[in-house]
């Protein structure tokens, strides 16, 4: 019998064989995607339930991780709980994103995964250009490669935001993983890429990923915003100016238009119907947005500025674990759902691993009540 390192060494041979293939057939019938963040903690345990689930899904093409894969700060609690004192910090950063990819990429078996950075990813003692390396498979893959050197104006050197087109939809991911916000190169490889895509008859909708949300959501305690105690200007500028791009494509236009983030670990569905981007001087648009912090880290509060009736709409849920699910129609209109996982949904390879207290922990007591208050910009009109 193998022993687990071999058979996750197995798995991982297999993952990283599979093709990332375009399939046209997929701009004519309904397809999906998969997508969440926030793997921390307990994403160990969470994850493999995950992709459990997604590879139980019809026509699902691929699955899309928004960041934050481990804590780096500190340890995780499911690695802490597998190697107990033994694992200093040091050991940890040497080992933690290739547990990662062992644990929580491998489970997906042959199903392509995109990964996208988060703010943990650089939270120890990892540089942007050890994500790039790390992670090279994933985000230089010949589809992206390609895509890369015909586009970039400026160097054509790998990044950390890409973007790639499947069936009818283009998918792009913005880094938004420093406290500053969307740099000027990235601003305008992102403008570029929208440029392109409204004379491109073949591009019916974007999808944009990211790991906080654009700013002045219904989460904007914990976004582009920044926090209370560490307000971001770059990042609530940078953010409005793409929010306001995206508002102009859909206008002139008339494609689908959806964002995407993490950072918060709670749920929430139409992030951005707010007063502030409901007013006609601020684009007057309110474009479909969904938090999805649901992959494993701690679970926070919903935002207690937000009325409950209001949350109450907005489908909002904390103290969950799950993935949204996106099914593209031929039009390029998406569907989205949110897809809860369970304790029991945990393979059963997983549970071998971990003590049942352990693994009821992350699924039922894995919380933290501390509350994002907002930062001035949030309060803008």
């Amino acid at each position: 019998m193998p022993t687990e390192f071999v058979r996750k060494f197995i798995l991982l041979v297999i993952a990283l064989a599979a093709p990332f293939s375009f399939s046209q057939s997929s701009a004519r019938t309904d397809w999906a995607f998969a997508v969440s963040g926030d793997s921390r903690n307990c994403g160990d345990i969470v994850m493999p339930a995950i992709a459990s689930s997604v590879l139980h899904q019809p026509n699902v093409a691929f699955y899309w991780h928004l960041g934050d894969f481990r804590l780096m700060s500190d340890v995780d609690e499911d690695m802490r709980q597998r190697y107990g004192d033994k694992l200093s910090v040091t050991d940890y950063w040497r080992d933690a994103w290739g547990d990662f990819i062992a644990n929580q990429v491998v489970p997906f078996g042959s199903l392509p995964v995109y990964l996208g950075i988060g703010n943990h990813e650089l939270a120890g003692n990892k540089s942007p250009a050890d994500f790039l390396t790390q992670f090279a498979y994933w985000l230089d893959t010949p589809e992206l490669h390609t895509q890369r050197l015909n586009e970039y104006s400026q160097d054509g050197t790998l990044k950390p935001f890409y973007h790639w087109k499947h069936g009818q939809v283009d998918f792009i991911y913005l880094d938004n993983s420093g406290d500053d916000g969307f740099g000027a190169q990235q601003m305008q490889w992102f403008e570029d890429v929208l440029t392109r895509d409204k004379s491109d008859p073949e591009v019916k909708a974007l999808v944009l990923g990211m790991h906080r949300a654009l700013p002045n959501s219904n989460a904007c305690g914990h976004s582009m915003n920044g926090d209370l105690d560490h307000p971001s200007d770059k990042g609530t500028t940078s953010g409005r100016r793409a929010y306001l791009d995206l508002v102009k494509f859909k206008h002139d236009t008339n494609k689908f238009v959806y964002i995407l983030a993490s950072h918060s670990h709670f749920y929430m569905q139409d992030i951005f119907s707010t007063d502030y981007w409901k007013d006609s001087a601020h684009g007057g648009t309110v474009l479909p947005g969904w938090i999805v912090g649901t992959a494993g880290a701690q679970r926070y509060p919903l935002p207690e500025e937000v009325p409950a009736e209001v949350l109450a709409q907005l489908k909002a849920e904390t103290k969950v674990a799950g993935y949204l699910l996106g099914t593209v129609r031929p039009d390029g209109s998406i569907d989205f759902a949110f897809k809860k996982v369970l304790r029991n949904d945990v393979p059963a390879a997983v549970n071998k691993m971990y003590e049942d207290k352990f693994t009821k922990w992350c699924f039922e007591e894995n919380y933290n009540d501390h509350q994002h208050p907002r930062p001035p910009s949030c309060n803008d009109k």
